[in-house]
């Protein structure tokens, strides 16, 4: 446990940092002065105005993940339907994909498989995208605070929707002995609750939503993979099946975009005109080794 804190706090860390490194140079007083009346900047907002804007941006968002469908045209019902027959797909290799999974286990290392689970756990998620976003309002970092805002709606959005869909779907975990066509539908009990996995719901939703921030590739890539880690541990350890599994990535990928599409058209956080940096620099010295901050 102990370790996995450290863990824990050093990504923390790595993400902030990351994040606000990847951004511009502020830009000129004169370039500020284009920007419209109708926005304010970040440095004329007090923190709790702040706190009172992310607010209604991140229900905005809530609100619209869950009426995306109603907006939909032939392209996003195409897609839909692909998922659909994707997951049925996948749906008839669920035991022998079991099988495969539950193999790998005991050669995986001990420390990935509880950094897994416990990067899936609500209490772990949720303190790491607060983190974020309490980092982007106490430095008035725009970015930083959308990213914030995206990471607690999505989060939000799937957790709702996977927690409801446990307990309607029922269906039988794998460690239940139940088989994958088990279902007992409206149950209460931890064994039928396999569908869809919440664990990956929330470990890619924020890993996709922070590597979203990047264009770099190799960096997005990286996160997606540490991302991955939570579902895929659930697959060893035989607590979900893999269309469990697949469909909690799919839907995170959706709630994810839908959300950031909304707050980039509407506009909600305009950091490309107004950004505020900050400057990390290694220092080394007698005995000592770490990092500064330069606001």
């Amino acid at each position: 446990m102990k370790r996995f804190n450290i863990l824990s706090t050093f990504l923390l860390v790595f993400l902030l940092s990351t994040i606000t490194y990847a951004q511009e140079k502020l830009e000129d007083t004169t370039e500020k002065d284009s920007i419209p009346s109708t926005e304010k900047s970040s440095f004329e907002m007090t923190r709790w105005q702040m706190l009172k804007y992310d607010g209604v941006s991140a229900f905005g968002g809530l609100k619209h993940a869950y009426t995306q469908p109603f907006r939909w045209k032939g392209k996003d019902w195409a897609t839909f339907g692909g998922i659909v027959a994707g997951t049925a797909l996948i749906y008839l290799i669920d035991e022998p994909a079991n099988d495969f999974f539950t193999d790998q286990e005991d050669d995986i290392p001990g420390f990935v498989k509880e950094a897994g689970f416990r990067f899936g756990k609500p209490i772990v998620n949720y303190g790491l995208t607060t983190g974020i976003y309490a980092f982007g309002l106490i430095t008035k970092n725009e970015k930083v605070r959308k990213t914030g805002v995206l990471l607690i709606a999505s989060a939000t959005a799937g957790g709702i929707i996977q927690t409801v869909s446990k307990t309607l779907v029922g269906r039988a975990r794998p460690t239940a002995g139940k088989g994958k066509d088990a279902f007992k539908f409206y149950s209460s009990e931890a064994d039928y609750h396999s569908f869809p996995s919440g664990h990956s719901i929330l470990s890619f939703t924020t890993a996709y939503a922070i590597g979203k921030q990047f264009e770099n590739p190799y960096v997005r890539g990286g996160i997606y993979a540490l991302g991955l880690v939570s579902p895929v541990s659930r697959l060893w350890a035989g607590a979900h099946w893999l269309t469990d599994v697949t469909l909690g990535i799919v839907l995170s990928v959706v709630i994810v975009d839908g959300i950031d599409n909304y707050l980039n058209r509407n506009e909600r956080y305009v950091y490309d005109s107004k950004k505020f940096k900050i400057k990390w620099d290694l220092t080394v010295g007698a005995g000592q080794l770490g990092v500064i901050g330069r606001f």
